[in-house]
């Protein structure tokens, strides 16, 4: 015999053999991109960026949020031949904020070449991975 009960917080749902012989009439309901609860990537299924997404690093919240989340879009709705070409005082306007909060947004030395190419080649990857996840979401 199956049966609930209830446990602070948690439900405790027993259910027998025979329960789990049976086929579900579980019905599964759609998710709303809107949720704001609900965990997505990068891109939300209506094409917009998502803001909360874990994958920023808290860089649209910050004292240059702003700053971060006008170039970033930017970049993601970009149509030109060298996406984000078009977006160069966005991110402009960006970095300089960032060089007044040296101690949230250290800089890399000019000296160290191989740390720039590191953080060249992740840029890159960054900027390909929302070139993918655009292209996933448009077809």
């Amino acid at each position: 015999m199956s049966y609930c009960r209830q446990e602070g917080k948690d439900k405790i749902i027993f259910v027998t053999k025979e329960d789990h012989e049976t086929p579900s009439n579980a019905e599964l309901v759609a998710d709303d991109p809107n949720d704001p609860y609900e965990d997505h990537g990068l891109i939300l299924p209506n094409g917009d960026i998502n803001w909360n997404c874990p994958c920023l690093g808290g860089m649209a919240s910050g004292p240059c949020g702003e700053q971060f989340k006008s170039a970033f879009s930017c970049f993601h709705y970009s149509k030109e031949e060298i996406k984000g070409s078009d977006c160069v005082d966005q991110f402009r306007a960006m970095q300089e904020c960032m060089q007044k909060y040296p101690e949230l947004y250290p800089q890399e030395d000019d000296d160290d070449e191989e740390d720039e190419e590191k953080q060249g080649k992740t840029l890159e990857a960054a900027a390909a991975s929302v070139t993918k996840e655009e292209e996933k979401g448009s077809s």
